[in-house]
């Protein structure tokens, strides 16, 4: 509950203006009933038309207040509740930003927005009415106590003994009514799970004609989700039908009680009109915090969850002495480095390598060895089991995340490209650089021309996922992004697998012009792409097996050789 109200303090203002406008409320809905007895008992017996009229103008005018305090209460007091909610899902969209590749490949993506949108959807709603609810309701509730006793103390008795039977039955529907919201969201992140994988593979699945496997799979989860919200549904009636109940048989023991006292001539009729008016008054909290159930079931269900995923911590951290580099010359140096993922499989073991400054290295070998692993270690995409990474001389931890992966362009083998325009693409290498500079770097990606011929220009949208373009010329507005960060140190995955021949080749020159003075990165499985590259490392489940040019490993006739000529043969 400190976290949870801890996002209170930045709105505290209008928090405070809601409660306030809340307790008018609650003070006009107490003073109704002692007002309208006073007038009933010397107003209307003495004939005083003028002091019974002039009570009736000013009730007006306090429910005229009460309705703009209605107002405030009902818009203000959402908003702030639609604030708290937004900086959670502020928090939480920039926890899970931090995380590293580990988090992201055991965590699905339909999950993760279910996190960060439908369980904080009932956060508005408990953030502006639970506190405002229980405020009001234990005000309405001690002052229409206390003025009942005043009039006759009996039925001020039966009311508070109303109150722990209430509570008992709440407190005991709490428990499953939690569990069974719990439920909801959890069925309910499983079918966004559902829907996400099924829309993102459409396409697949219209090719493989598996529609009806499609609809299937997304019907076990939807009947999930159904018989999920059935269960919460039932436990919320059982609840509120008892407590209707009890409410009820409240309001008929006060008239029998009333009507008892009156034939034993100890209490006047004005005297049980007030009294029922109190009691009316008395079970507006009473539903108020009934209500109040329904909503910290949801509220709280998903604010759990949504701690949950906050304590959740797989981020790759700034450590306390790291520096910010501005500009790396490109040495880099694994020393004795070994990697498994979490599962405890070893990808990378004992791992020695010197990079020189400027040097283009080529990472061959099987799927599967660990080339890819390799080179996710230098961005600190993962860390390393053991060992370490320098850049420069320093280690990589000793730098601050955020500026080495600045020193870092990355085109991999499978592109990702935002829905938005080719030009937003582009700029996304470098969201300074003028359209003057996206252009330019088009031409050297050998993309330019493409874009000219499409009705937008770069103008031209691409589509979810970039569906409207061809994969070479997404992987080439891949590359040119990369052209347009234009840092010291290259990892190429794969980034020419996409394109044709004619293309490929346009593109690797411009990959050697962009390579002069930088340090370069290739994985490759098409070995033809890296002949020139000074250094050739082959890499196997067993690590580094060997390493040199082309003709040094050509001449040595080991696994490199092997693949070059078992590649020719296929050619």
């Amino acid at each position: 509950m400190r976290l949870f109200f801890s996002y209170f303090k930045p709105h505290w203002k209008l928090f405070a203006a809601d409660l306030c406008c809340a307790a008018f409320i609650a003070a006009v809905d107490i003073i109704f009933p002692m007002a309208s007895r006073y007038s009933i008992q010397h107003f209307l017996p003495k004939a005083d038309y003028a002091a019974f009229y002039a009570f009736i103008v000013i009730m007006i005018g306090l429910y005229l207040i009460r309705s703009a305090a209605q107002y405030f209460v009902t818009y203000f007091g959402h908003l702030f509740g639609v604030k708290v909610e937004a900086d959670m899902r502020r928090d939480l969209f920039r926890h899970i930003e931090k995380q590293s590749f580990h988090f992201f490949d055991t965590n699905r993506t339909g999950q993760l927005m279910s996190r960060i949108t439908t369980d904080l959807f009932e956060i508005t709603e408990l953030s502006h009415h639970g506190p405002e609810d229980i405020f009001i309701s234990v005000l309405t509730l001690t002052g229409s106590l206390a003025l009942m006793a005043s009039i006759r103390w009996e039925l001020a008795l039966l009311l508070t003994l109303f109150i722990p039977i209430a509570f008992f039955h709440t407190v005991r529907c709490r428990v499953h009514i939690m569990k069974a919201s719990r439920r909801v969201k959890e069925e309910t992140a499983a079918i966004n799970t559902a829907i996400e994988s099924a829309l993102s593979g459409i396409r697949v699945t219209q090719i493989f004609t598996n529609e009806s496997y499609e609809q299937d799979r997304f019907e076990k989860n939807n009947q999930a989700f159904y018989t999920a919200k059935k269960r919460f549904y039932w436990n919320m009636a059982f609840f509120f039908s008892r407590l209707e109940f009890l409410i009820s048989m409240l309001h008929l023991v006060i008239i029998a009680a009333g009507g008892f006292f009156i034939m034993q001539q100890t209490m006047t009729l004005t005297d049980l009109i007030t009294a029922t008016l109190f009691a009316g008054a008395f079970l507006q909290p009473i539903r108020r915090l009934t209500a109040f159930i329904e909503l910290y079931a949801n509220g709280m269900a998903g604010f759990k969850r949504f701690k949950e995923l906050m304590e959740t911590d797989d981020s790759i951290i700034d450590y306390d002495n790291a520096v910010e580099i501005t500009s790396a010359h490109g040495n880099i140096r694994y020393h004795n480095v070994s990697f498994s993922y979490q599962d405890g499989v070893t990808v990378l073991q004992n791992i020695e390598l010197d990079i020189q400054a400027g040097q283009t290295i080529a990472f061959v070998g099987p799927s599967g060895g660990g080339k890819s692993s390799l080179c996710n270690l230098l961005p600190r995409f993962y860390e390393p089991s053991a060992g370490t990474i320098t850049l420069d001389g320093r280690n990589i931890q000793d730098i601050t995340v955020h500026s080495l992966r600045r020193q870092i362009g990355i085109v991999q083998q499978e592109v990702f490209l935002f829905a938005g325009t080719i030009k937003e693409n582009i700029a996304y290498g470098n969201n300074a650089a003028s359209e003057q500079d996206i252009i330019h770097a088009a031409k050297r990606a050998e993309i330019h021309e493409d874009i000219m011929q499409m009705p937008d220009g770069y103008n031209t949208l691409v589509g979810e996922r970039g569906v409207r373009l061809s994969g070479g010329q997404k992987q080439r507005v891949a590359i040119a992004r990369t052209f347009l960060k234009n840092p010291p140190i290259l990892i190429l995955d794969e980034a020419t697998s996409a394109l044709d021949t004619a293309t490929e080749i346009k593109i690797q020159k411009s990959f050697e012009e962009l390579a002069q003075g930088r340090t370069t990165l290739i994985i490759a499985h098409r070995l033809s792409t890296i002949r020139n590259a000074d250094r050739i490392v082959v890499v196997d489940d067993e690590g580094i097996c060997e390493q040199g040019t082309h003709t040094e490993l050509l001449a040595k006739g080991g696994v490199y050789a092997a693949l070059y000529n078992a590649q020719n043969n296929m050619s």
